[in-house]
């Protein structure tokens, strides 16, 4: 049964992005480029030297965290569209301990902005769980909203009390550079860090807890009965604020890395949409763990190549977010396209 389970999400998975990259295909030609030339680019990229691989995997890690941040909730039957604001908040606060305590040692340093980063996207998404267990308003709702608060603290402080007095800073307002001890390793002479150790882990840690655990068993059929659940006495308000802060220390987690690992600072700005895609991912994935590293993968390599297809064949980097957004279509047309049931 579960063999016959990952067949069937390997050829759903295969499904979507090839009636995306049809759907972009068609768009390409309508913009008179070749999109036979544009794919043989990105495979190429993505495949065909170390640098191109290292920075698909280098992509893929908050891609991978956000996702992880949207699937934990949707088991407990929560919409979690808050990663990309879950992502700024874990990077400030991991900023703050980054700039305030900078003679700590990087066997304290590390450990010290993980925990930060949980914390900070954490309590950003429990905000929200607790709305919820409350009954004031729908996560879905406030999450999104919340999206759109998180950028503007970021850039209150880079703009303000944290920005860099450094040459060429000016142009480019960002904080104090962070110490050395303080920016995750990388490996391998590329920009590909301890970021991906961490998310593995953490995708095998939800899944182990989700599948092996009561706690996890719990979840799942508060997620398939709240009122069921309810009526035999669960406290399904506090599961919502811990599942919701879980899942945001998650995506939290993925914004510090960024500051630490490969930024070495804060920026306003520094995340393209990582939150937003996350929630993509989680979908196409149907929140299994191959599927979400399957996914993670390919839309890291397409994230990849835009930079690449503006120079080799011109078409603008919009242009992924087009194929981005056709896919999202293709995603929430999966009950006719796919064959699955509502």
């Amino acid at each position: 049964m579960k063999l016959q389970r990952g067949h069937e999400a390997v050829i759903r998975h295969t499904l979507v992005v090839s009636i995306a990259l049809v759907a972009y295909a068609v768009v390409l030609l309508l913009a008179g480029k070749n999109p036979i030339a544009s794919f043989g680019d990105v495979i190429g990229f993505a495949f065909g030297t170390w640098y191109g691989f290292s920075e698909v995997i280098m992509r893929m890690i908050p891609l991978l965290l956000t996702a992880l941040a949207v699937s934990l909730p949707s088991k407990l039957g929560l919409i979690n569209v808050g990663g990309e604001g879950q992502l700024y908040m874990g990077a400030w606060l991991a900023t703050w301990g980054a700039i305030s305590f900078p003679g700590l040692p990087s066997a304290l340093f590390i450990p010290f902005l993980v925990i930060l980063g949980f914390v900070g996207g954490g309590l950003w998404a429990a905000i929200a769980g607790f709305f919820r267990a409350r009954g004031w308003i729908n996560e879905t709702i406030t999450t999104l909203l919340m999206n759109y608060i998180a950028p503007l603290i970021v850039g209150f402080f880079v703009y303000g009390a944290w920005r860099s007095k450094e040459a060429g800073s000016s142009a480019f307002p960002q904080s104090i550079a962070f110490p050395e001890a303080a920016q995750l390793p990388r490996f391998f002479g590329t920009r590909i860090h301890a970021g991906l150790i961490i998310a593995l882990i953490a995708l095998l840690c939800i899944w182990f807890v989700l599948e092996k655990t009561k706690w996890g068993l719990t979840i799942r059929a508060i997620g398939g009965n709240s009122e069921a659940a309810r009526r035999l006495g669960l406290n399904i308000g506090l599961y919502m604020v811990v599942v919701m802060f879980v899942a945001g220390g998650i995506a939290g987690i993925a914004g510090m890395a960024e500051v630490s690992a490969i930024h070495g600072r804060l920026r306003a700005g520094f995340s393209p949409g990582y939150g937003f895609f996350g929630f993509l991912i989680s979908w196409m994935a149907g929140g299994g763990p191959v599927g979400m590293i399957t996914m993670s993968f390919v839309l890291a390599t397409i994230f990849s190549a835009g930079a690449l297809l503006q120079v080799t064949q011109g078409v603008p980097f919009s242009a992924i977010n087009v194929l981005m957004a056709i896919v999202l279509l293709v995603v929430l047309a999966k009950p006719r396209i796919l064959g699955r049931s509502a």
